[in-house]
């Protein structure tokens, strides 16, 4: 159970004690866990909640900084900047996305190569996704590839890798 401070608490735990000293239940007070730099990245995100305003905005940057320097994140990057983005998002709530991406550099984040290149990827993976289903409905391949924005070749290997994969499902 996390609570931003102890004195958020108020339940009754005596029905409990038994979860509690299993420790199939903790307790966990945001409040309490110590400065965000000496805390994992994950849990540091999650104390941003409770980051008073004027210290939210400095925080947020170490956070940031602390992302975009780690080599071996236990959570996907992008996911740790959209929950910075949408806790500030939350805590600021005057302020639009675009000026809350602007004063954290996360547009020139989106605008790096290897963000790029993950994007287009996951297009490209989302394109050859839609080939089959589109195929099904009657459409041909030229008009597959037109649609898609793909190469006809691209749209018959994707295809013969449904036949192939289908063939494997109802053999195996």
């Amino acid at each position: 159970m996390i609570y931003p401070s102890r004195d958020i608490d108020k339940g009754d735990k005596q029905d409990f004690c038994e979860f509690f000293h299993s420790q199939r239940i903790s307790l966990i007070y945001l409040d309490e866990l110590g400065e965000a730099a000496s805390l994992p990245l994950g849990i540091a995100t999650i104390k941003l909640v409770i980051e008073e305003e004027d210290t939210a905005i400095s925080t947020a940057r170490e956070l940031i900084n602390r992302i975009q320097q780690s080599v071996n994140l236990q959570l996907p990057r992008k996911q740790l900047l959209e929950l910075i983005e949408t806790i500030l998002v939350y805590k600021f709530p005057l302020w639009s996305r675009k000026e809350i991406e602007a004063m954290f550099s996360l547009s020139e984040l989106k605008q790096t190569r290897v963000y790029q290149e993950a994007r287009e990827e996951g297009e490209q993976k989302a394109k050859l996704e839609a080939v089959p289903k589109l195929l099904v409905l009657g459409l041909t391949v030229e008009q597959v590839a037109q649609a898609l924005d793909l190469d006809v070749a691209q749209v018959q290997q994707a295809e013969q890798q449904t036949q192939l994969n289908d063939t494997n499902k109802t053999s195996g």
